[in-house]
């Protein structure tokens, strides 16, 4: 079985929800989440599945530590899901094409260093743009600019706060990640 491994720096919900479709589907299998953040709520969504995490620091994260704990798991693919750090190039080198992200936004608008989450979506709104979305990348070295993998777009016209744009997003990254994850898993890339 495909095995994945889960970066992010919060919450979680999109790691949580990643692993719960993984665990029904059988397509692939979480064999670990990382984080750079001891009080992330990852952690506690990580253990409902009975997931190992990696808690590691900045410097962990830019010499070889995390690197050698990911080739111990050889994943298939390692996916960003709301990691807020910039991922390092000596990782993305040795999973070359492996690393992808989700970013809350149609890129290449709304890209870049500063802006995610909240910061996305107070953009979008206040250059009262009529749709924005989704975009699944992978991972360069630049923030934001690796090759897109899948874009899905909604409606925001009726949207008149950052956190009802929020929202709309959430529910497209539920609908729509699990599935390009599964679909690159069970493909040849």
């Amino acid at each position: 079985m495909k095995k994945m491994v889960l970066f992010a720096s919060g919450n979680g919900s999109n790691a949580e929800n990643i692993m719960a479709h993984f665990e029904k589907s059988g397509q692939g299998t979480v064999v670990g989440v990382f984080t750079n953040n001891s009080n992330a709520k990852v952690i506690e969504r990580a253990k409902k599945f009975q997931i190992p995490t990696y808690i590691f620091n900045k410097t962990e994260l830019s010499d070889d530590t995390v690197l050698n704990q990911l080739q111990e798991l050889q994943p298939d693919l390692i996916v960003l899901a709301g990691f807020l750090l910039k991922f390092p190039i000596h990782i993305i080198n040795a999973f070359p094409n492996k690393v992808i992200n989700i970013h809350p936004a149609l890129l290449p608008n709304y890209g870049g260093k500063g802006m995610y989450g909240i910061h996305v979506h107070q953009a979008v709104l206040e250059n009262k743009e009529k749709e924005t979305g989704i975009t699944v990348h992978y991972v360069n070295e630049h923030f934001d600019e690796g090759e897109f993998i899948f874009q899905a777009n909604i409606n925001i016209e009726n949207c008149s706060s950052a956190e009802e744009i929020a929202q709309k997003i959430h529910e497209l990254e539920r609908e729509h990640f699990p599935k390009v994850i599964a679909t690159l898993l069970t493909s040849n890339f």
